[in-house]
């Protein structure tokens, strides 16, 4: 069984950074490429990133796209988002999901994914 848990979630003001963790346990890390997606209140959850298994390639939604960086550290089985330039509009709770390898696309839609973590809420100020 693989577990995910988020970190780095909080209250930060409009222009600021966050930085957020995954920690991934119960199998070979590098086996997942790993994601970001997020669920605003009252919205269906939406892809923010994703990486692949040996961090060559990575993809983002156009909402974030030069604001948000995600990056992996396989020694420590971590996935992180750095965030940066924060809007109101990013205000939302923030999951990181495993997608085991099958193939060399990566994956957007939350049904490609194997494993979730339990989500970290990140609160943009005005």
């Amino acid at each position: 069984q693989v577990q995910l848990v988020e970190s780095g979630g909080g209250l930060v003001q409009a222009g600021g950074s966050l930085r957020l963790s995954c920690v991934v346990s119960g199998r070979t890390f590098n086996s997942y490429d790993m994601g970001w997606f997020r669920q605003a209140p009252g919205k269906e959850r939406e892809f923010v990133a994703v990486i692949r298994w040996s961090g060559s390639s990575t993809y983002y939604a156009d909402s974030v796209k030069g604001r948000f960086t995600i990056s992996r550290d396989n020694a420590k089985n971590t996935v992180y988002l750095q965030m940066n330039n924060l809007k109101p509009e990013d205000t939302a709770v923030y999951y990181c999901a495993a997608d085991f390898v099958t193939g060399w696309a990566l994956g957007t839609q939350m049904s490609e994914y194997d494993y979730w973590g339990q989500g970290t809420q990140v609160t943009v100020s005005s």
